[in-house]
């Protein structure tokens, strides 16, 4: 038979320590705003917010590509990576719609005859 012998365990208390008090702070009175200061201050800042330009809203799209034309756009990429300015293919994309608007309207004809018409929508696998 095994016998233990428990202690009495007490509740931990802890002593009274002295309150320790922080500092008072100084209580110093707020100087008054001048109220043509105040004034000047609402005078200003719609004009500031006004001179912001609006960020142009962006809208997704998906399109089908034949992939030759979609290598050429990787081609692309490292095109402008050696002349040292790296772009996205949705930059080139645009960069494209620019050039394409720019033409004029026979030049325009030419480029699209140039282009063969593909089915739209999803590849079957």
């Amino acid at each position: 038979m095994v016998t233990a012998s428990k202690k009495a365990t007490q509740p931990a208390t802890k002593t009274a320590s002295p309150a320790r008090r922080a500092p008072a702070a100084k209580a110093r009175p707020a100087p008054a705003p001048a109220p043509a200061a105040k004034l000047a201050k609402v005078a200003v800042a719609p004009s500031v917010k006004a001179e912001k330009p609006k960020k142009p809203k962006l809208v997704r799209d998906s399109f089908t590509i034949p992939k030759a034309e979609y290598a050429v756009l990787d081609d692309l990429k490292l095109r402008s990576s050696l002349l040292a300015q790296p772009a996205k293919k949705s930059e080139l994309l645009r960069a494209g719609i620019k050039a394409l608007a720019a033409m004029s309207d026979t030049a325009l004809a030419a480029a699209l005859a140039a282009v063969p018409a593909i089915k739209t929508g999803r590849p079957k696998a």
